[in-house]
Parts: C-alpha cells; sequence; structure tokens
C-alpha cells in the first residue's frame, strides 16, 4: 500500500509532521498514522498558550483500535488549536494533511526542526 507523504515537511518517528510558515509550525499525523489506527473518535490537545518541549507528549488521538500519544515536533507556545477536531474527529482520516492538522506552534528553535526526518527518510522508514 502506497502512502501520501508531502517532501514539504518534516517527520517525527512517531509520525507526526510538521509543516513551518514564517516561524509558525502546523502539526498533524500522517497519513501511514492514520489508517494504522483506522477510525479516529477522539482527539485530545493542549490549550492555546501552553508551552511544549521537542518530544513532549501534548495530547492523545482515540481511534476504533487504539489510543495513542501525540508528540510535539518543536518546542514553542501553542499558538492555535484545530477545534474543529472535537467535533469532526474523523477529519484526522479524511485530510491528514489538510483540515486535519492538529495544532500550531510559534517554534523556540528553527533548527529542531530541520534535526527530524525528511519525506524520504520517512517513507524508508514506513516502508
Amino acid at each position: 500500500m502506497s502512502f501520501d507523504v508531502p517532501d514539504d515537511r518534516r517527520y517525527l518517528e512517531s509520525h507526526e509532521w510538521a509543516e513551518e510558515t514564517d516561524g509558525v509550525v502546523r502539526v498533524g499525523i500522517s497519513d501511514f498514522a492514520q489508517d494504522e489506527l483506522g477510525d479516529v473518535v477522539f482527539v485530545e490537545l493542549p490549550d492555546e498558550g501552553d508551552d511544549l518541549a521537542q518530544e513532549e507528549e501534548f495530547g492523545v488521538i482515540e481511534s476504533i483500535k487504539a489510543v495513542s500519544d501525540l508528540y510535539a515536533p518543536v518546542s514553542g507556545e501553542v499558538v492555535s488549536i484545530n477545534e474543529d477536531l472535537f467535533d469532526a474527529p474523523e477529519l484526522v482520516n479524511e485530510d491528514p494533511f489538510g483540515d486535519g492538522w492538529m495544532l500550531e506552534i510559534e517554534a523556540d528553535d528553527a533548527d529542531e526542526l530541520e534535526a527530524l526526518l525528511s519525506a524520504d527518510e520517512y517513507e524508508d522508514q514506513i516502508a
């Protein structure tokens, strides 16, 4: 099976993706991760204003198959969360790289992003 892995993002080994725009990093889970989880039924996210450290647990995603922790790809302040997921968690399955995004972090250190997996490295991991 082939999974979408956009090359304009960086990835964690735990299957979160990160996309940076003007110092703000949007975070979600990969197509592979949502497929492995199955139908997502609940997402727990931090509050806006919370400070996160890189690779710190920031929330939980629950599916019909499993409950998984979510990890921050970069350190910084949560500046936005996708509140649509509270009423429509299935957006994570339907559009993991678009409407299924989870939160945005104002990154403390852009170098943390560069240390994450590239799309090619992530594809090798899930192959």
